[in-house]
């Protein structure tokens, strides 16, 4: 069992859930959230994370789920009922748009200013993956018998879909998608570094490419009964070496050999942790379930 040098818990001041965690720049960084049917939280620090204030809207209060900045830095976040909110000030006002098939968009990218692409899951054998415009517009729909449940677009024309024992690849602008040689878990998030991508399951799989995802390896194994089971919600990785992953009942786990072995370290919540982003100066902030937000110095 490893040992963290220090964590405090931060006042969320939300008992939401919280589902994502992205530094907008090194100082702003936006927290998303909310219950499902019930609350919307936007948080957000102008100090690295240190202190936070909370957005709660009352024209959509349904949970977010999704983030991207576009590359002239508005922020877009959506959510339940198809809700859609825009920042064109890093997060200090926010304006509310709806995408009118009212569907549950639980991941947003803007790899280009005017286009964005969100995507929803029904049932977990539905998927619909939209393009839409800033006025929240569809310009194109396309509909997959299987869900999905992050979206990561790398440059206006790459990016990667992840979902339930699936992963896809454009490099053609979004015009088509193709599949990656890579199954066996309900794929959770990725970490990118440019040709070089971690990505976690929620069985507990990780894996790895060094080629954009021309071809992946099974660093573990969540479905192998010898070891100790994890859902694995986030993954992060500092370097080509060091990394964490986070999930269910508030477990991280971390490895010091490029994902090869991975040690536990002692927990300080039963919640579950949604989100693990590296902080600026080296820490790591978490963030999940019943409003958990904490930061760590490994």
């Amino acid at each position: 069992m490893l040992h963290w040098r220090k964590v405090v818990r931060i006042d969320a001041g939300t008992p939401s859930r919280l589902n994502k965690i992205k530094f907008i720049t090194n100082n702003i960084c936006i927290i998303i959230g909310g219950e499902k049917y019930d609350r919307s939280d936007i948080l957000r620090s102008e100090d690295g994370g240190y202190t936070w204030s909370d957005f709660s809207s009352s024209e959509s209060q349904k949970g977010i789920y999704g983030i991207s900045v576009s590359p002239e830095g508005h922020i877009y976040v959506s959510g339940i009922d198809g809700g859609i909110f825009m920042s064109a000030d890093s997060g200090k006002t926010w304006r509310f748009k709806r995408i009118l098939d009212w569907r549950f968009y639980h991941a947003i990218s803007f790899p280009v200013n005017d286009t964005g692409i969100v995507i929803n899951s029904m049932a977990l054998d539905t998927c619909h993956i939209s393009q839409i415009d800033t006025n929240c517009n569809i310009i194109d729909q396309r509909t997959y018998r299987f869900a999905l449940s992050d979206i990561y677009m790398v440059s206006p024309s790459t990016g990667y879909l992840i979902g339930y024992g699936v992963v896809m690849k454009t490099t053609d602008y979004r015009r088509t998608w193709t599949y990656q040689n890579v199954r066996k878990d309900q794929f959770t998030a990725m970490d990118i570094h440019g040709e070089e991508i971690w990505m976690c399951g929620s069985n507990g799989g990780i894996f790895h490419t060094t080629d954009g995802g021309g071809n992946w390896e099974q660093l573990r194994n969540g479905n192998d009964i010898t070891h100790v089971q994890y859902h694995l919600c986030t993954i992060v990785f500092k370097d080509k070496l060091n990394g964490w992953a986070a999930g269910e009942q508030g477990k991280i786990i971390y490895t010091d050999d490029a994902g090869k072995h991975w040690s536990e370290y002692d927990y300080f919540t039963d919640n579950a942790i949604r989100s693990l982003v590296l902080c600026p100066n080296g820490d790591l902030l978490a963030a999940g379930d019943n409003g958990t937000l904490f930061r760590i110095t490994p």
